[in-house]
């Protein structure tokens, strides 16, 4: 799997269906077939960055290897 911003391939499970990447520190959700992604802020919330993506323009090997997890 490679993070869809920085493409490092240095990907931690956090929960059943989140995702951190240590190479630029942004948090991944998955739902289905769909992926969000999130700033992690110093007090620990998260800001979306869905908007700086196009759409649904993710990794494509992505999918197959949420659906082995």
């Amino acid at each position: 799997m490679k993070c869809p911003n920085c493409s490092s391939k240095d990907i931690g499970k956090i929960g059943s269906h989140q995702f951190y990447c240590w190479g630029c520190f942004i948090e991944l959700t998955v739902n289905g077939e769909k992926m969000s992604v999130y700033q992690v802020e110093e007090d620990g919330t998260l800001s979306s960055l869905d908007d700086l993506f196009f759409g649904d323009e993710f990794p494509q090997d992505f999918p197959q290897i949420h659906a082995s997890n």
